[in-house]
């Protein structure tokens, strides 16, 4: 990670290097980078999300160089997955705006989600990606783990309140997703979600069976969200989520604890570089 400030008498540029080492070192890091324009985090997911809570609310530019697995919130804002390539195109890009899912109560109160949220299948497939296979496979770690995860899964009951509307179905997973656009737009999590209208995604999928997931997947793939009886989706600015029974969470790729959970979005709290137009 390296947080960046440009001089004002030499017009210089004036970098700091903090190598991180465990879990939450990223944020700490980010934190000590007072009076800097941006902070870049050179890894994955998980580590933008350890770098985006530190930056909320800040105005502090977020710069993201992939070097993780599946790299979902560099795709999906068009920054090239080479490090270097990311870099020179930063450099040269501007800003945006983004919002932040931030819980408020449930496990870790006070974490941020900066691409998805969610329990089951993608809970499950988080806790089956080994390191090995994710260095072995990359990105196709993925779809291994999600194909084993749609078979072992069982349905579960979801209880959610979206801006005080309840709804109860079957699930084998269930998303607050704050982006929807997965692998630079192969597959869409639901409809419309983009990450700066002020709103979290509430998105509810209940294949039965690998047969039911491919097909489910084939709509996500042509962005084909037209009503379903194994798709559910809502919109709001407070999601609460409960299920029957407790089931895992992951957040951003990695694990979050349990059920239940409630998120409220932080409208356009974090400031990223993203390549010019």
């Amino acid at each position: 990670m390296a947080a960046v400030r440009r001089g004002c008498a030499e017009m210089g540029i004036e970098v700091r290097v903090h190598e991180t080492t465990g879990p939450g070192d990223a944020t700490r890091a980010a934190r000590r980078s007072e009076g800097m324009d941006a902070v870049f985090a050179l890894g994955g997911d998980g580590t933008v999300a350890e770098v985006a809570e530190a930056l909320a609310g800040t105005g502090v530019a977020l710069g993201i160089l992939p070097s993780g697995t599946g790299n979902l919130v560099a795709r999906a804002l068009g920054i090239p997955t080479s490090p270097l390539l990311a870099l020179r195109c930063l450099a040269d890009g501007g800003r945006r705006a983004v919002d932040l899912a931030r819980v408020v109560d449930g496990p870790r109160v006070g974490r941020r989600t900066v691409f998805a949220a969610g329990a089951g299948v993608d809970a499950t497939m988080v806790a089956d990606a080994s390191g090995a296979m994710k260095r072995r496979l990359g990105v196709f770690t993925y779809f291994v783990t999600a194909s084993r995860a749609v078979l072992a899964e069982r349905p579960f009951t979801v209880r959610a309140r979206v801006d005080g509307k309840e709804v109860t179905c079957d699930a084998s997973i269930a998303l607050v997703a704050n982006f929807g656009a997965v692998l630079g737009g192969l597959i869409h999590l639901g409809p419309d979600i983009v990450p700066d209208d002020g709103l979290l995604d509430l998105c509810v999928l209940s294949p039965r069976g690998l047969r039911d997931a491919m097909g489910i997947a084939w709509r996500l793939v042509r962005n084909d969200f037209r009503p379903h009886p194994r798709m559910s989706f809502m919109k709001g600015r407070s999601i609460e989520l409960a299920t029957e029974p407790i089931r895992p969470l992951q957040s951003d790729g990695d694990s979050a604890g349990e059920t239940p959970v409630h998120f409220v979005v932080e409208p356009a709290a974090l400031v990223v570089l993203v390549p010019a137009r």
